[in-house]
């Protein structure tokens, strides 16, 4: 076979909505161009949670995608109220694409107060895609009280910082900025932060400097253009993704890459729009330079270029759908705005796709730890208990059942110290931290913790309990407000 006529298989899932129109459009626009991809459509999505599979992908889909190591999706949708989780966070996670990358740029044609303006726009957000709140790990510890756990870990965290950093490389990008909260979030945005910088040191030819997250939406606003490149834990990662999309026009404008070690995604991350479903209102853009990161991805470096200035010449020619452009103007459907694209290409691109070993699978899962400290001593416990009562009374009902060598250091709720010393106008709900310590400086056992508790609970409900660690002599837990 003609080496320029070998295809890369990928998979190919429509989406809901307006997600079957603009993908076919898309698909369209790569055919005229002679792309050299192969198309396995799978099944995912709001049809397939309605036919009772909960993760929102039949067998058949994950088994392609991993087959194939690519997917290409439109939009979809995940029912409400059903407590079935997010199909799009699913499949992030499931097949570990820990770094998300959006690009955000001016585009002639496309009117903003920045353009406008004359301020020019062209940044990368690079968020952490796996841990974060979005591990979903939720639970009422009381009626009143929901609990939402936040994991970042230093494996996860070198992942993508090591991704950004590598990206930024190779794309010639001269600045690296970590986004954080790590001035109030010490243990998690700080472990995010400490590793960022780690990683820093390996690329001494980009600038790194880090931004308290609050700023950095300020700072967006104000001054986009002194930002290259952001990398940001997941949460704070969504959010100010969504932001810089604002300065580029919208959503409809926000290609993104979900990119792992073994499978990536390529998706718009705008909404399915059923109420212009079906009506070829949908604007393409999004999902087709999406489509060009992949065709980069996979090596198809010319064939993206080409598609990328039919839709630049496309835009400066005042085609548009009915979703932006100067009021008035004429607006063209998603059909005809698809035609407009494929009427400008120009140069048929030559590349062939990246070779593509056999794709054996993993035999086991890979667990990952990055470091091992020397000495590990639990030191002692903070117990959460269910309680209306003041904390004084708490306090004194915990003492009570207390052992030689125990004590009871502090009693905080919702963060903030309320006993031995607070203030009478904090405000209490029913569940309150008591953080218990060990005097030996050999600390305690799990079992004497375990046992404790079993003490402790002839006097109280308890919601949940957390060691208290020191790895090689420093403290690995947080202090409480106040304290």
């Amino acid at each position: 076979m003609d080496v320029y006529h070998m295809k890369r298989k990928i998979a190919v899932a429509k989406g809901d909505g307006i997600g079957p129109e603009i993908m076919d459009a898309v698909l369209r626009i790569f055919d005229a161009a002679g792309v050299p991809l192969e198309y396995q459509f799978v099944e995912m999505g709001k049809s397939i949670f309605d036919l009772g599979h909960s993760t929102g992908m039949t067998s058949a889909a994950r088994e392609a995608v991993e087959d194939l190591g690519i997917l290409f999706k439109g939009p979809m949708e995940t029912p409400k109220g059903s407590g079935v989780k997010s199909i799009n966070v699913t499949a992030r996670k499931v097949w570990n694409t820990y770094a998300n990358k959006r690009v955000f740029r001016s585009l002639e044609g496309v009117n903003t107060v920045y353009s406008q303006a004359g301020i020019p726009i062209d940044m990368i957000i690079v968020r952490e895609n796996i841990e974060d709140t979005y591990g979903g790990i939720e639970h009422m510890l009381t009626p009143d009280v929901a609990l939402c756990r936040r994991f970042i870990t230093r494996p996860g965290s070198l992942q993508v910082h090591r991704y950004a950093f590598e990206m930024a490389r190779r794309n010639g990008r001269k600045k690296v900025t970590c986004g954080h909260k790590a001035n109030i979030m010490k243990m998690t945005d700080g472990l995010f932060l400490e590793t960022f910088y780690e990683v820093a040191k390996d690329y001494p030819e980009i600038v790194a400097n880090d931004v308290i997250v609050d700023d950095l939406a300020m700072k967006l606003v104000v001054r986009p253009h002194e930002f290259d490149v952001v990398v940001l834990p997941n949460l704070q990662g969504d959010i100010i993704s969504d932001l810089c999309a604002g300065l580029v026009g919208g959503l409809g404008f926000a290609p993104s890459a979900n990119v792992g070690d073994n499978i990536s995604i390529f998706e718009a991350v705008h909404g399915t729009a059923p109420d212009i479903m079906g009506q070829k209102l949908a604007n393409p853009t999004a999902l087709y330079m999406s489509g060009l990161m992949m065709l980069r991805h996979l090596g198809l470096k010319s064939y993206a270029d080409d598609l990328e200035e039919a839709l630049f010449k496309t835009l400066s020619d005042g085609i548009h759908t009915r979703d932006f452009g100067a009021k008035g103007s004429f607006a063209r459907n998603t059909d005809e705005f698809a035609d407009a694209i494929i009427a400008r290409l120009s140069h048929p691109g030559h590349d062939t796709p990246a070779a593509v070993a056999p794709r054996p699978r993993p035999a086991q899962n890979k667990v990952m730890e990055e470091r091992r400290p020397t000495q590990m001593v639990i030191v002692g416990a903070d117990f959460f208990l269910e309680s209306n009562q003041q904390p004084s009374e708490i306090a004194d009902r915990f003492i009570a059942q207390l052992e030689t060598g125990m004590q009871l250091v502090t009693m905080s709720n919702r963060g903030t110290q309320v006993w031995p010393v607070g203030s009478i106008y904090t405000e209490c709900i029913n569940q309150f931290r008591l953080r218990l310590e060990w005097s030996d400086p050999e600390g305690t056992t799990q079992q004497e913790i375990l046992r404790m508790a079993g003490k402790i609970a002839g006097q109280f409900k308890i919601c949940s309990v957390e060691w208290l660690m020191a790895y090689d002599g420093k403290k690995a837990y947080s202090l409480a407000q106040g304290q």
